[in-house]
């Protein structure tokens, strides 16, 4: 395996970074790993409008994973009132289950933790994502019961494919 390189994502690696978040959640190329939503959700999991908007936000970054100078994974963090917030995050579905994972998660808590002083790191999961709920916990993520709607009727997040669709908070002390 090569190895990893992190960086902040730049402008121009929104077409890279859409392909790479759409492939590891929707339709049949993400099949190839555990993290597909394919059986919730159809259509985009982003936009290039999105990805472009979380690069260029003050308040955050998108950071990129690299082997060979090619995207293999990347999250968004955001700086928010009292924590960081962690999202879009993807892994090449080919490089699922070996570590790259674990690896941007904890370059994400690092970064939060010593750059911006969070005291914590916060996300949402799909409720229905049980597997992924436990992965997170594995690694030090507490359920909080907090639920949020799933944004029904914005095809900008997809198109759901059951009605009860929902967000929990899990969140993470960084100190």
């Amino acid at each position: 395996m090569q190895p990893i390189t992190f960086r902040r994502a730049a402008a121009g690696d929104v077409p890279a970074l859409v392909g790479l978040v759409q492939s590891a959640y929707r339709g049949e190329s993400s099949r190839a790993g555990w993290t597909t939503e394919a059986d919730l959700l159809d259509g985009q999991r982003t936009d290039p409008e999105m990805v472009a908007g979380a690069i260029a936000d003050s308040a955050g970054l998108v950071l990129l994973a690299e082997a060979d100078g090619a995207p293999v994974a990347c999250c968004q963090l955001e700086r928010r009132d009292g924590y960081a917030y962690f999202g879009m995050f993807a892994v090449d579905p080919v490089r699922q289950g070996g570590g790259l994972g674990a690896s941007v998660l904890a370059e994400a808590e690092r970064h939060a933790r010593d750059a911006w002083g969070a005291p914590e790191l916060r996300m949402t999961v799909i409720v229905q994502r049980e597997d992924l709920i436990a992965w997170y916990v594995r690694r030090g993520y507490a359920r909080t019961g907090e639920i949020s709607p799933f944004p029904y009727g914005d095809e900008r997040f997809g198109r759901p494919r059951r009605p009860d669709l929902a967000f929990e908070t899990l969140t993470k002390p960084l100190a």
